[in-house]
């Protein structure tokens, strides 16, 4: 079990139904509530279970074509019950970004993590610390300069513990952290012999996400298998098989290629790390699968593709002018950063089934609790009614929800997912 089924359902919870008494989430398909029949308090977030199933099968068969492992990026969701899902579907770990977020993950049964990051801090390194306590937990975070290195080797090796697993970060200029050239690489391989005690190097990682173009994306990937074959040859790895890791949710099928087709003569164990995918969206990241799906023989050759399982439920709550709706959702509860939430689905209570969207309607601007969605003169809209909006980048809608419930395909909710930012 993990620790958030234990959590309970009141009446206070954003997106959920009311109970005048707790229950636990782990009772919630118990209560029969349905989307339609109006049971849940708009408006809120939900998850469609059978596209989530979906969207894990077809990632997982990809990253096993190319012979790498899967290390989603929880950050995306934060959501303790979909990491479960995800390892049992054939995860090798979960990816995350913070030492907070190391912890929760932690808390809720994940034994391995990347953190794609830098470990800097006195207290962050302590909560790591706490956590290798256990031997059981795998844990490796990211290395990229001569400093750092001395800093967390003089901290974990006063701490008379287990060596801390790093990976040197291949960075570009004008990009994120990461060594830029082979003087700083250099430096900082030096460095991390002098603390081999404390410090195990276990692999290469980067970061493609920062470029945007394909050749120089594909320049950074050389770069990185240049500086894993440079440490190999020079024995400086302390795990074997070398990690070489990469791959956010745009570019994962450039780097599953160039990666897993690596000639660095020493084993090496390829570890991918989309976040989006198990949700997908129908902005950036769906822009961003069609291309795989054009340049990428594997992908096309798996026809169906990714499809978009989360979506915001929200009501019309006035119609003021013949062009104009205001709908109850604003700015805390949807990403806007990659674009406005689209409409998709519409639903008058007391009609058989969900209709889709009128194709004219569209959001022309939203506020902290209300959106302006633009109709035509004449269009069949009422207040009361349901709209469901389809979303772009899911990080950061996800972060304004501490519950999801999840829907079957008669909109009925089977389970309700927590997160923990």
């Amino acid at each position: 079990m993990i620790a958030s089924e234990t959590a309970t359902i009141g009446i206070a919870n954003k997106g959920l139904g009311q109970l005048t008494t707790p229950l636990p989430l782990a009772d919630a398909a118990k209560l029969g509530w349905n989307l339609l029949r109006e049971d849940l308090s708009l408006p809120t977030a939900v998850l469609y279970e059978h596209k989530l199933q979906h969207n894990l099968r077809w990632m997982q068969r990809f990253i096993n074509t190319y012979g790498a492992k899967l290390a989603p990026h929880g950050k995306t969701t934060m959501a303790p019950k979909l990491f479960a899902m995800q390892l049992a579907g054939g995860a090798w770990g979960i990816t995350l970004a913070t030492a907070q977020q190391t912890c929760a993950a932690y808390e809720h049964g994940v034994r391995r993590v990347l953190m794609a990051n830098q470990l800097v801090g006195k207290q962050n390194m302590a909560a790591i610390a706490r956590l290798l306590k256990d031997p059981d937990f795998e844990y490796f975070c990211l290395v990229d300069s001569p400093q750092q290195v001395e800093q967390l080797a003089r901290f974990f090796g006063a701490e008379g513990g287990r060596r801390l697993n790093v990976l040197v970060e291949v960075g570009v200029p004008g990009g994120r952290a990461g060594v830029r050239d082979e003087k700083q690489l250099e430096d900082l391989t030096k460095e991390l012999g002098r603390w081999r005690s404390e410090i195990a190097l276990c692999g290469v990682e980067v970061f493609e996400g920062v470029l945007k173009d394909e050749e120089e994306i594909r320049t950074l990937l050389g770069r990185a298998v240049a500086a894993a074959k440079t440490l190999a040859e020079g024995g400086h790895f302390d795990r074997n098989p070398i990690l070489l890791s990469g791959a956010g949710s745009a570019w994962y099928d450039v780097v599953a290629e160039v990666f897993s087709n690596a000639k660095i003569g020493y084993p090496t164990e390829v570890v991918l790390r989309p976040g989006c995918y198990l949700t997908h969206d129908v902005g950036i990241y769906r822009q961003a699968q069609q291309q795989i799906l054009k340049r990428n023989a594997v992908a096309s050759h798996m026809h169906s593709g990714l499809v978009p399982a989360l979506q915001l439920w929200a009501y019309v709550q006035s119609i003021p002018q013949v062009d104009r709706a205001i709908v109850g959702l604003g700015k805390r509860d949807a990403a806007f950063d990659a674009g406005l939430p689209t409409p998709a689905r519409h639903f008058r209570p007391g009609s058989t089934a969900p209709v889709q969207a009128q194709p004219g309607w569209k959001l022309t601007k939203m506020m902290d609790q209300h959106a302006y969605l633009q109709i035509g003169p004449g269009d069949d809209l009422q207040p009361g009614d349901l709209i469901g909006f389809d979303i772009s980048h899911p990080c950061l809608t996800f972060d304004k929800w501490r519950y999801l419930p999840v829907l079957n395909q008669h909109y009925t909710v089977i389970d309700i997912v927590e997160t923990f930012f």
